[in-house]
């Protein structure tokens, strides 16, 4: 369950407009659907950011290529899908452990700077992306992890309510996000296109409906 205590007056805006939950769109690509089988092969996470206003917009976008962890399964169909070549000689994968330390490095900095108590992942298909994020995260033992262990917000499910779709193409192209389908199934270029879908849907609702408090003071 999410905390249900208000932060304090103090605290940036994205900390009061998410309860100090620093939301971080999340997108990770696999060998498989098997989070304990299959190999995590890239990870890109990308920091949520907000003005004075309430207004929300994508930050800087931090990736890695991920070398398969030991035994990890790479199956040839989950290839074809996303154009990774695992062996390929200038793909400058990291071990997971080193690629958990790359992408949580700058969501901690942004915690930091913002006053957020700790990142909640966003995610298309969230439980997909935070299964294989848990998954690196207990083979390697990694104890730094920013993240929520199991809140998530699925733009899935956002964008089914905010524009009636719920591919990320579709809900992008309703939300008049460019969509270049020869980028597609990139870690970068789908937590960039992820970041701009929850973004838009965000903004939508803050500029219609609102929030119960006023910028930039929480009274």
């Amino acid at each position: 369950m999410l905390d249900a205590m208000s932060p304090p007056e103090h605290k940036s805006a994205i900390a009061r407009r998410f309860r100090g939950f620093l939301p971080v769109v999340v997108d990770v690509e696999t060998g498989g659907f098997n989070p304990a089988r299959h190999a995590l092969l890239e990870i890109a996470v990308c920091p949520i950011r907000m003005d004075d206003s309430g207004l929300v917009a994508p930050g800087s976008i931090v990736s890695a290529h991920v070398k398969p962890f030991p035994d990890g399964v790479v199956e040839p169909e989950s290839l074809e899908v996303t154009g990774i070549d695992p062996d390929h000689p200038f793909r400058n994968a990291v071990e997971e452990l080193e690629a958990l330390r790359q992408i949580c490095r700058p969501v901690r900095q942004e915690m930091r700077d913002t006053g957020c108590n700790r990142a909640i992942l966003v995610g298309h298909n969230s439980a997909f992306d935070m299964a294989f994020l848990n998954a690196a995260i207990e083979r390697t033992g990694y104890k730094r992890s920013p993240f929520h262990p199991f809140s998530t917000f699925d733009t899935v499910t956002l964008g089914g309510l905010a524009y009636g779709q719920t591919v990320l193409a579709r809900a992008a192209s309703a939300a008049k996000i460019e969509w270049q389908a020869d980028y597609a199934h990139s870690a970068t270029y789908d937590v960039q296109k992820t970041s701009e879908l929850f973004c838009a849907i965000v903004n939508q609702w803050h500029e219609k409906i609102g929030i119960p408090w006023t910028w930039p003071n929480n009274s």
